[in-house]
């Protein structure tokens, strides 16, 4: 029987988008199952009293370098972007809302592209339209979506549920009950699902 990996996220994470892209690959090799976790980065860290990297100038230049690192490694489109600190609400929940509908996936890879390869500001609602038209969803259904009480309850729920489970950071995944923290983990979750 195969295994699944619980993925908790925030479009804000670079290491989330580097760590998705591994962990797809990783998932189709040993038939495992990706069970997406969206949630606010900024919630989970005010829960646990923990800050971004940002927050501290030496940790943040390393970890610059670091993520370019990983991306050329794996080979995957990378550049850090130039909106950072974008806000992210809306786009986790549209995240809800593309859960709910079954377009995880292809809303998931349509955001870290936008974010993470091709630079684009996440909050702006003209670039979030624009970013769901051009990956063939319906922009106005989507946003709607946002505003609506059951997806915003939805986020917060699942931001809880994220520090109940003891989340500090992004990405963090689960194989069965067993935590791994940070993109540089494969190796582990790999191990996990064998």
């Amino acid at each position: 029987m195969s295994k699944t990996v619980d993925f908790y996220y925030d479009f804000i994470s670079p290491a989330s988008y580097i760590a998705l892209a591994r962990l797809t690959e990783l998932c189709e090799r040993t038939g495992a199952t990706i069970n997406y976790k969206p949630m606010l980065l900024g919630g989970v860290f005010k829960a646990g009293g923990n800050t971004s990297p940002v927050t501290i100038p030496a940790k943040w230049e390393w970890i610059q370098k670091d993520f370019a690192r990983y991306a050329a490694l794996y080979d995957i489109p990378y550049q850090l972007n130039p909106h950072f600190i974008f806000s992210t609400v809306n786009a986790m929940r549209g995240a809800m809302w593309a859960l709910s509908e079954g377009r995880i996936e292809d809303y998931n890879r349509a955001m870290y592209t936008a974010a993470w390869a091709d630079g684009k500001d996440l909050s702006s609602p003209e670039v979030m339209a624009e970013v769901l038209n051009t990956a063939g969803f319906d922009a106005q259904v989507v946003m709607e979506a946002m505003t609506q009480p059951e997806i915003k309850k939805a986020l917060i729920s699942a931001t809880e549920e994220a520090v109940g489970r003891g989340l500090f950071g992004a990405p963090t995944m689960f194989v069965d009950d067993e935590m791994h923290f940070g993109q540089d983990r494969m190796e582990w979750i790999e191990r996990a699902l064998s």
